[in-house]
């Protein structure tokens, strides 16, 4: 459920969520994550052109790329960690 609606789910679970820590570190990486490629977005397309196209070419393949691997991965009870986000949410849950 952490990565249902990207970075909304991932802060309400971390908000509802007291106990897990599995499902906490999920929270925590999806908010991170999806939080950071929401912030990329909008700033993109404040960008002329380059920005645009970064927005568009680059960041939705991108995100369901990741949205989907993450979905798996928690599904089959995985701890799997990104680079930087999952550091940050494994010392944080």
């Amino acid at each position: 459920m952490a990565y249902a609606l990207g970075w909304i789910t991932g802060l309400a679970l971390l908000l509802i969520e007291r106990e897990n820590r599995f499902v906490r570190f999920h929270a925590l990486q999806s908010t991170i994550v999806f939080g950071a490629l929401c912030t990329l977005w909008f700033v993109g397309l404040s960008i002329p052109i380059i920005g645009w196209l970064i927005s568009f070419m680059l960041i939705p393949p991108l995100s369901a790329v990741l949205w989907v691997l993450l979905i798996v991965k928690a599904y089959r009870g995985q701890r799997f960690k990104l680079p930087l986000a999952g550091d940050i949410a494994e010392e944080r849950s």
